[in-house]
């Protein structure tokens, strides 16, 4: 490990990847990032065993308080409906998420001007195109070009081959005169950049034995390394350390073995994830910021945004081989995507569709359901339903507010002693009536489709995958944390470049946003390292 470094980056997931390997294309730049999982084992992967639906509600959990690895650290979601979902790897969330990679809209970057909501962002949709398009290439995004909603992209691969329940599904949005496309989905459909094609196992959510989802890990780190970027794996970021002239210089980390280390750095990239990174800036105290670094005006932390989701799934009277394929893509609507002032709310969401759930799932969601029994009929009662139904995501804009909030959990540490969080959340009165109405517009395709409502519920807790605005963007010091290219306006070099510093949520998923939000900042980086070096 070289004694001063240009570039520390903190976080190997979805946005310290992409940062790494933007970076990595200066010349003659010691880049070092600090990640304090592992580096994954493809060939560990529960889908390459027979006892994968088990092992993905331990070891492979979304949520740090039921798998308890070493690298995890405590999150105390009790004061939220909404449990926080994430995983602390070589490769960060993008391990274990389904794939979906939609960009945000247009619109959500000034839902102010438009709608009077939440505030507009400091840059717009036009400034992160080009960007969006590099990350897809990078990434490789399986869709089709030509979608109304859309109307931008250039070039897809092939999508995701419905099966015959995304065929029924999409008949009954036909029926109903109501858009849908196919999903836009960061899974290979034919070899791309070296990586093969996807084989419709299924159990994309508990990592890709084959590489053909595009989790970090497999995309943009063998690349970063390649052009010289050294990844230190079990290596604890406890702090941002800052010089005398109140410049950051450096962080102190634990290592596997709890001995302690101080990395200095000319410049420090943080892209620990809506949770982690407020986390580590409020553990970084000092004189100068005795609150917690770059928190001078308390917002570090603030206006949380989770993207409730709502949930209604069908059965139908035949088998439609609705499990096979990538989980969590299939196709989805953005017919209530946009505002409507004839609704009760401002703004909307996405309706995203989900295959049928796997064979151990369908057994003890049913029986805990009611819905299929336990003895003589137990098989008929399976064969009724395994492979016979689909479900239904109401991915919900979400609004910041201030009272949404992660804040430091003294009585609670990690495997290194450094606190835990606490979240504060509760549902805002517009996402509540986004809720409802997704869920009856839910009901509705179902009957256009021919099936039976057997459960609709909302907010689904074990959802919390989306991790937003902890530590947002904007023009003014006085009302955000970072400026439009993630740099914090307390500390000139020091940057955020991941999901927290969104100033709205959309109703998508973030990863593609936050992946361009990410190349953008890192060109602002390298046209102005000189100065900071």
């Amino acid at each position: 490990m070289p004694d001063i470094v240009d570039i520390l980056i903190v976080g190997s997931g979805a946005s310290g990847a992409a940062a790494a390997w933007s970076l990595s294309q200066l010349q003659g730049v010691k880049i070092v990032c600090l990640e304090q999982g592992s580096a994954m084992r493809p060939d560990h992967y529960p889908s390459v065993s027979l006892d994968w639906e088990l092992r993905r509600n331990d070891t492979y959990n979304v949520s740090p308080n039921i798998r308890q690895l070493q690298a995890d650290y405590p999150i105390d979601d009790a004061a939220s409906p909404i449990a926080i979902a994430n995983f602390n790897a070589v490769g960060g969330s993008t391990i274990l998420y389904s794939g979906h990679f939609p960009r945000f809209h247009p619109s959500d970057f000034k839902t102010r001007s438009l709608d009077g909501v939440g505030d507009d962002w400091p840059l717009s949709y036009a400034d992160l195109q080009p960007h969006f398009k590099q990350n897809e290439a990078m990434m490789g995004v399986a869709g089709l070009v030509g979608d109304t909603a859309y109307p931008d992209y250039e070039t897809l691969l092939p999508p995701v081959p419905l099966g015959p329940m995304g065929r029924k599904m999409a008949e009954a949005f036909n029926t109903l005169g109501w858009h849908w496309w196919p999903s836009y989905s960061a899974i290979n459909t034919h070899k791309h950049q070296g990586r093969p094609a996807c084989v419709n196992l299924g159990p994309c959510n508990t990592g890709c034995a084959q590489g053909a989802k595009a989790s970090v890990d497999v995309t943009y780190w063998p690349l970063a390394r390649q052009n010289g970027v050294t990844l230190v794996t079990h290596a604890r970021v406890r702090e941002i350390t800052l010089d005398a002239s109140g410049r950051a210089n450096g962080a102190i980390y634990r290592d596997s073995n709890g001995s302690e280390h101080h990395l200095n750095a000319r410049v420090v990239v943080l892209a620990c994830n809506g949770i982690g990174t407020p986390r580590l800036l409020l553990n970084s105290k000092s004189s100068a910021f005795p609150n917690g670094l770059a928190n001078d005006n308390g917002l570090v932390g603030k206006n949380l945004m989770l993207h409730p989701l709502g949930f209604v799934e069908g059965v139908f009277d035949h088998d439609l081989r609705s499990s096979f394929g990538p989980q969590g893509c299939c196709l989805l609507s953005q017919q209530f995507y946009e505002t409507d002032h004839r609704r009760d709310f401002v703004r909307g969401y996405t309706m995203q569709i989900l295959r049928g759930a796997p064979p151990v799932e369908t057994a003890t969601a049913g029986y805990f359901k009611r819905q299929i029994a336990i003895g003589k009929n137990h098989h008929k009662s399976f064969r009724d339903t395994f492979n016979r139904t689909a479900g239904i995501a109401i991915i919900s804009e979400d609004l910041p507010e201030v009272r949404n909030c992660v804040e430091l959990d003294l009585a609670n540490t990690d495997s290194q002693g450094i606190p835990g969080v606490k979240v504060h959340y509760a549902l805002g009165e517009n996402t509540k009536k986004m809720l409802t109405h997704g869920i009856e517009m839910g009901k509705q395709v179902f009957d256009a489709a021919g099936g039976q409502v057997i459960s609709a519920f909302a907010p689904v807790r074990h959802t919390g995958w989306h991790l937003m605005g902890t530590a947002r963007m904007g023009d003014s010091a006085s009302n955000s944390v970072v400026n439009r290219y993630g740099q914090t306006h307390a500390v000139n070099n020091l940057f955020v470049v991941d999901s927290s510093i969104f100033v709205t949520a959309g109703a998508v998923n973030p990863m593609a946003t936050a992946q361009a939000l990410t190349l953008y900042a890192c060109d602002h980086i390298k046209r102005h390292l000189p100065a900071e070096l």
